[in-house]
This record gives structure tokens, sequence and C-alpha cells, in this order.
């Protein structure tokens, strides 16, 4: 298991992260928060590119920064912007990465994870002319040639078009067995389809810790649309627009108050969740 006890990250006098704790077993876990709320900083001290100002990360009851090298062989990790040389192909690249990580007679498994992420047809072809989705395919399959036992990745899907990132989450979801996948994102429907579990960090600190069902069901009958021409009652917060059947509407949250009789109560998802709690007056709440 992997622990984030009362993790403290400051540079200087400011504080980017504040008090976290988490526990990470088998299974998929998203990071999920605005821009700038902390997310890389805590995927840093992960994967000790950083350290905690205070607190500790435990891998199975140990401090990770006493365990070094033990602890990063079992990491893979893809950061948001991976270097990689545009004149190799991608086996030349895993193969010159795999002697970096002394991963031995390396052939067979490069191939394998060649033909996981769907590249098997290119794997020879200079990387120049590759789409981002096909150079992030490659990145996640570098950070695989350990076959690590915690596998981080930083805003895998940031930049790509839709169908890639749907492309992209499917060989997300087919990671998860037998080991702890952790990747950071502010795209809502990265989460929806394949993480068990979410984890919102504002305020310096963690929000929410949990499955994203339970988050929605929180927003269960507080969520409603009004078409746009009626003024939305007090207390609603406002979440977004969109037009439909009922042409446009307003979808807004009201947990006190009445409701107006033009109202229509909707199924909440995770964006409503998202927008309502990262409204500018809301507080941090335990997890």
């Amino acid at each position: 298991m992997l622990s984030v006890n009362n993790v403290t990250k400051s540079y200087g006098s400011f504080t980017v992260l504040e008090n976290v704790s988490l526990d990470f077993d088998s299974g998929i876990y998203a990071f999920l928060a605005p821009n700038g709320a902390g997310k890389t900083t805590l995927i840093k001290m992960l994967a000790t590119l950083s350290f905690p100002t205070k607190g500790e990360i435990l891998w199975n009851g140990r401090e990770i920064i006493s365990l070094g090298e033990s602890y990063r062989d079992l990491l893979g990790y893809l950061p948001q912007d991976f270097g990689y040389y545009r004149s190799y192909s991608p086996r030349e690249y895993l193969r010159y990465l795999a002697a970096l990580k002394g991963v031995e007679n390396a052939g067979k498994r490069i191939d394998e994870l060649l033909e996981m992420v769907s590249l098997s047809d290119v794997k020879d072809k200079k990387m120049r002319k590759f789409s981002g989705g096909m150079i992030q395919r490659v990145g996640i399959a570098q950070a695989l040639l350990n076959d690590p036992k915690i596998l981080i990745l930083d805003e895998p899907t940031a930049g790509l078009d839709p169908k890639e990132r749907v492309r992209l989450r499917n060989i997300i979801s087919g990671l998860s067995k037998d080991r702890i996948v952790i990747f950071s994102t502010h795209i809502v429907s990265d989460i929806e389809t394949i993480a068990g579990s979410l984890m919102l960090l504002k305020d310096r600190r963690v929000m929410y810790a949990g499955a994203p069902g339970a988050l929605t069901a929180k927003m269960k009958g507080i969520t409603f649309e009004l078409p746009s021409s009626i003024p939305l009652p007090p207390g609603a917060v406002y979440l977004s627009e969109r037009s439909g059947e009922r042409g446009h509407v307003v979808r807004f949250a009201l947990d006190s108050g009445t409701v107006p009789k033009n109202a229509a109560a909707v199924t909440p998802g995770l964006e409503d969740a998202f927008l309502y709690i990262y409204r500018d007056d809301a507080e941090v709440v335990e997890k």
C-alpha cells in the first residue's frame, strides 16, 4: 500500500499542499482539480522528484525516501511533458530507455508494449511525424517498461482530440490489475468511465476522496434546469448552460429555498459536482 500521511509542501512562505493524507491500493485513482491546485506537486512527491516539507509518504509502511532506488524500481512515470528524440523510432527509443533503466532482455517486452498501445505498425517509423496521441502512447509504453507496481500519469490526455482521449482512457483502464494507477487531470470525462476512486484538491487540501458515484449522489435532488429567460432563484449556484429539447437552459444547484415552477430536476453528473465544489464560495469539507 502507498500512503500519504499529513503531507505539507511549501516553497518558502508559499504553501502548495497542506496536511494531505491519502491511501492507495490496487486500482485506478484520479486527481481532479483545476490547473494550479497542486496535482502535479503531489504527483512529483509520489515519484520522488520532490519531497514533503512536513509529513511522510510510505510504501508498505516504510518511507519512500529511505527506500531510494528500490522504490523507484517499482515506479512507472509519465510526466505531463516527457522528453523524447524525434529522430528515434518508438522501438529505438524504448530500447534506449530500457538500457538506462536496466531492463534486461527488453526486446520481447518492447514488442508487447507497442502492441498493447497499438503502435506495432509504426514501431520503426521516426517519431517526428507522430500525432500528440501517438507520442502519449509511446510515453505510456516507456512508463511500463519495468512492469511497475505504481504507475503515475500526469495529465496523460491533455491536448488530445476526443478519439485519442478515448483510446488513452481504454489503455489506462486495462492497466489496473495488480497495480496502483494514479493519474491527474482537469478533464472530467477522463474520470467518469475508468476511475474507481477520485480525489479533489482545493485550497491546498483534500476536499474529497472517494468513489465518483458517491460524489454525484450528493448532487441528487438539488440539480435543476431552468429556461435561460427566467432568473435563477435566490441561493442558486450557477453551474452551466446548454441547448436541448427544452431550448436554451441554465443548469443550477439549489440546496435550500424554493424551486421555481418552470425548473426541471435533472440527473447530476460528475461535471455538475465539479462545478459546484469549485464555485468561488465553496469551503473545504472533510473527506
